[in-house]
């Protein structure tokens, strides 16, 4: 059961159901080299134009929007994400980086979604490559501790796990 949509706020963020005028801010997060540096490169036109037909909507599929409309990016939790525990997954674009909003954002979704999603297995996860020491500083100032190591998509990964 998913309480679904919903919108969260922060002191400086909204976070709300993706709509069709996110699309473009999408399309530039899954095609963005330096977005994409540790999440296998820029995806292709196909997976774009895939993507683009079914991310409106999607329950848990957040943008991350500043109180005076900017869209910086994306925050989705997926029920039964990694090994059956919901998994907070996250891209901003890179002009927003290095601000606070993805810290901000992730705590606001991790929150909703421990409260608001049910998994097969309590908890929430979120997966990174080893390589990526921004997202791991983000996830290790959350408090989320490494629990495994392990090889996908031909990259290490570390999976953290964020306290209850």
């Amino acid at each position: 059961m998913l309480d679904w949509p919903t919108t969260l706020a922060t002191e400086r963020l909204t976070l709300r159901p993706v709509a069709e005028p996110d699309v473009p801010h999408a399309v530039r997060l899954w095609t963005d080299p330096q977005v994409r540096r540790h999440l296998g490169g820029p995806v292709s036109a196909d997976v774009v134009r895939a993507r683009e037909q079914h991310c409106v909507g999607v329950p848990g599929a957040f943008a991350v929007e500043r109180h005076d409309g900017a869209v910086l990016g994306l925050v989705v939790a997926e029920p039964d994400g990694h090994d059956g525990r919901t998994e907070v997954s996250y891209q901003l674009l890179p002009e927003h980086w290095g601000q606070g909003y993805a810290r901000e954002a992730v705590h606001a979704v991790v929150g909703w979604a421990r409260q608001a999603i049910r998994s097969a297995i309590p908890g929430v996860v979120a997966v990174t490559q080893r390589a990526n020491t921004r997202s791991r500083h983000l996830l290790d100032s959350l408090g989320a501790t490494p629990a495994d190591h392990f090889v996908a998509w031909g990259e290490p990964q570390v999976l953290y796990v964020f306290p209850d």
